[in-house]
């Protein structure tokens, strides 16, 4: 028995040790960890537990049945962060250069239904060439059963998808179907077809990054999350977003407890929102005044830059706020500004994370190339999203809520249990000035001074129909609030809707716009 026992020790030091030495070095010369290194980063120290590590492939032809490395080049198991467990697959890109084969495959297959099983996150590595061409169809079909089961955890659990490397072709769409995406810039690019195809079929010449690297997919795709410059950090964030998320759809975001005094006023917000609502401000400065401790996790940052979706705490739990930034674009509503909170909604609705929206809009962009674009199809993407959500919902206006905007940006008209506003909000079809265009345009033409009149008739229909407390007087706001006291307001309400309980008509799903 010992001297097996010694044999298992031995072929155990080699599967950690890697392929080779030299295989090491140059996965380090790129500026990349290893498998395991990264697996290290990721969950507490000491507590990974592998699975199939002695696992090979089966493959023969193309000289494949002389080399059969142990792991088969993904690394599989389980293990915690924070205390909490965590499901993780790692591509080794030593071994085959991550390509997936059929054992490769069946192991991410096995962990991925073990993580829905327990009903705990699944954060995938990826850091591979895609399907191994030597195995053919069977690799390809490979990728089919992990499609199949990023689909089935959809909504279930977290699922966590973290580019450390190259992600072709098919394999960039099981990233695509996760929740989110982290990348890391220079060594992580994803696309469908790479730049040689490119050229070949449009005659355009781009590098790899320029074509899908991390600050492409960060700042025009959107197909990223979070871009950085390093693994190091990269994995510290995805660390951070865990400890933000509950293990599964049935249970609630992991609550801390909170030093910043729920009751906190937040007296400088008066200064930090201009009540000219034509004067922008940084709405990050806002949310910042608000949370605990005035910290918060921004998705998408650099996407669709006009409107803000987050994790923070408030009192210690765990919200999603979604909020119009008026330093760009004014904070319109535009295509990717819907898709990326229509998005962001969902997430937060599947995982029982509250919503709290803050705002400040001018309505949708006007444009042909939104209208050509879609943006009435995108637009009710966000609607359907806010109306099919039943967690506990909050909206507060701080300023302007103008037209479609307002009712889509989760009024109370469409389900938001408690809408909020600041003494200096305007609500209505359209701004003062449009509104007198419109109305009192023969008023306004026949008058012998036009621009005086219209003056008059701006001032007269704000007075009637947009002063602070119209909306309240009918219903529409649950109460006009001093901006010092957002924080408490928020708290205590987010406090009585924590045990809301709200079911769905039955159906199979629902056919949300596409």
């Amino acid at each position: 028995m010992r001297s097996h026992v010694a044999e298992l020790a031995g072929i155990r030091r080699q599967v950690l040790a890697g392929p080779s030495e030299k295989a090491t070095r140059a996965q380090h010369a790129k500026g990349k960890l290893t498998a395991r290194e990264r697996i290290g980063l990721l969950l507490d120290e000491g507590s990974f537990r592998e699975v199939e590590q002695l696992r090979r492939h089966r493959a023969t032809g193309f000289g494949l049945e002389a080399r059969k490395p142990y792991t088969d080049g993904v690394i599989t198991g389980w293990g915690t962060v924070e205390g909490r467990t965590v499901f993780v697959y790692a591509h080794d890109f030593r071994i085959f250069g991550g390509a997936l084969g059929e054992a490769h495959a069946t192991k991410i297959h096995k962990i991925m239904d073990m993580a829905i099983a327990a009903g705990a996150p699944l954060v995938s590595l990826n850091d591979g060439t895609g399907a191994r061409i030597q195995e053919g169809v069977t690799a390809l079909a490979g990728y089919g059963g992990i499609f199949q089961r990023n689909t089935r955890a959809s909504g279930v659990i977290p699922q966590i998808s973290v580019m450390l490397g190259p992600c072709a072709g098919g394999a960039a769409y099981s990233p695509a179907l996760t929740d989110f995406v982290f990348m890391v810039r220079e060594t992580s690019q994803m696309f469908i077809t790479g730049p040689d195809v490119v050229k070949a079929v449009t005659g355009e010449e781009i590098t790899q990054n320029g074509l899908g690297g991390a600050d492409v997919h960060a700042e025009t795709s959107g197909v990223c999350h979070f871009a950085h410059d390093d693994e190091e950090t990269c994995i510290q964030e995805v660390r951070y977003l865990l400890s933000l998320l509950p293990r599964n759809n049935r249970e609630n975001p992991p609550a801390v407890p909170c030093d910043d005094p729920h009751d906190r006023r937040c007296d400088t917000l008066a200064d930090l929102v201009p009540a000219d609502g034509n004067r922008p401000y940084d709405m990050a400065e806002v949310i910042e005044e608000i949370v605990d401790d005035g910290e918060y996790l921004e998705v998408h940052e650099r996407w669709a830059r006009n409107i803000i979706c987050a994790l923070a705490r408030l009192g210690g739990q765990v919200v999603g706020v979604v909020a119009n930034q008026p330093r760009v674009l004014a904070g319109v509503l535009d295509i990717e500004a819907s898709e990326k909170t229509a998005r962001f909604v969902q997430m937060c609705d599947a995982f029982s994370i509250p919503i709290v929206t803050l705002l400040d809009v001018p309505g949708f962009l006007p444009g042909v190339d939104q209208e050509h674009g879609g943006i009435i199809r995108h637009g009710a993407k966000l609607l359907y999203a806010y109306c099919n959500a039943t967690v506990p919902r909050i909206s507060l206006i701080l300023r302007k809520a103008y037209g479609g905007a307002y009712i889509v940006m989760d009024s109370q008209s469409i389900g938001a249990d408690l809408t909020y506003a600041w003494p200096t909000n305007e609500i209505a079809v359209m701004g003062a000035g449009g509104a007198a265009n419109v109305i009192f345009r023969r008023r306004i033409a026949e008058a012998e001074d036009p621009e005086a009149m219209r003056a008059e008739l701006v001032k007269e229909y704000k007075a009637e129909l947009m002063h602070p407390y119209y909306a309240a007087e009918r219903g529409l706001v649950d109460d006009v609030i001093d901006p010092a006291d957002t924080r408490e307001v928020l708290i205590r309400s987010l406090a009585m809707l924590h045990t809301k309980h709200a079911d769905h008509p039955a159906r199979k799903h629902g056919n949300p716009p596409q």
